[in-house]
């Protein structure tokens, strides 16, 4: 963050950066049972998916997730971070990711010593490892199929791993096809995220707005207009929220106003009409 903005407006971070702490976040009832629903599944393993349209949230999902079992002991906790890799990347990053000497020529191989990891760690521990993909949209189905078979253990009684998948409407679609249906009937848990009410997206920018440590920031009817004009989408009120901050932080404005939201968002026209109904 600039020391500007901890200076004009006493913030500790900017609260519509896409690098706001996870623990910022408001967490919906629905979403919070999922999340609650995975830190019980890794005891199982298995498949869970989050779903829904750009910008409703998946990836802010696997942060929090991520953030709240960093730290809990016993969690083996993974990020791949390349899901459109072929089959043999793939296999390298997963070794890399569990601490684990692979030759991606020799897929058995690597399957065998992944497997072996996985279940010398839910021996002592109890726990599945955790994978996080996001982006799941992108991963081929051989590589998904790859992913299927390589966790499922003694005769698709067991599952040894513990698969987070996060993806659009393109990833549901795949699923519903013939190679991935095997897939799509091993997932334990789903969340889908729709557009939100203005309401839940108000009550999103005050939290934000009060954990970074401003919340009087924005006026209430700034925030009102704000979600009126964001469509449901999440990534695009914190968008319209950031440039608001960018514009006030330029004019050094002591905060943001309904004033300048006008004048950002709303056409020279529009706002000549507003003066003089």
């Amino acid at each position: 963050m600039s020391n500007n903005l901890r200076a004009l407006y006493s913030l500790k971070y900017s609260p519509f950066s896409q690098e706001a702490p996870a623990s910022a976040f408001r967490v919906s009832p629905q979403a919070e049972h999922f999340l609650w629903r995975i830190e019980q599944q890794m005891a199982e393993g298995g498949f869970a998916l989050v779903s829904g349209a750009p910008g409703t949230g998946k990836s802010v999902i696997l942060r929090i997730l991520a953030h709240r079992l960093q730290n809990k002991p016993d969690v083996k906790l993974a990020v791949l971070t390349r899901p459109q890799a072929t089959v043999c990347d793939f296999y390298r990053e997963m070794g890399e990711l569990f601490d684990v000497a692979l030759t991606p020529c020799n897929r058995w191989g690597g399957a065998k010593a992944l497997r072996r990891k996985w279940v010398a760690h839910m021996e002592t521990t109890l726990y599945r490892p955790l994978l996080l993909i996001d982006e799941a949209q992108e991963m081929s189905p051989t590589t998904l199929g790859e992913l299927r078979l390589l966790t499922s253990a003694g005769l698709d009684s067991s599952s040894i791993l513990t698969v987070v998948l996060a993806g659009d409407d393109r990833l549901s679609g795949q699923l519903q096809s013939p190679d991935l249906l095997p897939l799509a009937s091993r997932i334990r848990s789903r969340l889908r995220l729709e557009a939100l009410p203005p309401s839940e997206l108000a009550e999103t920018l005050r939290r934000l707005l009060a954990q970074a440590g401003n919340p009087r920031l924005m006026s209430q009817q700034v925030i009102a207009s704000l979600c009126e004009h964001a469509l449901g989408n999440y990534r695009v009120l914190m968008n319209m929220a950031n440039d608001l901050l960018q514009n006030a932080m330029q004019r050094e404005a002591e905060n943001i106003t309904e004033d300048l939201f006008f004048e950002v968002f709303v056409s020279p026209t529009a706002r000549r009409k507003r003066k003089n109904p």
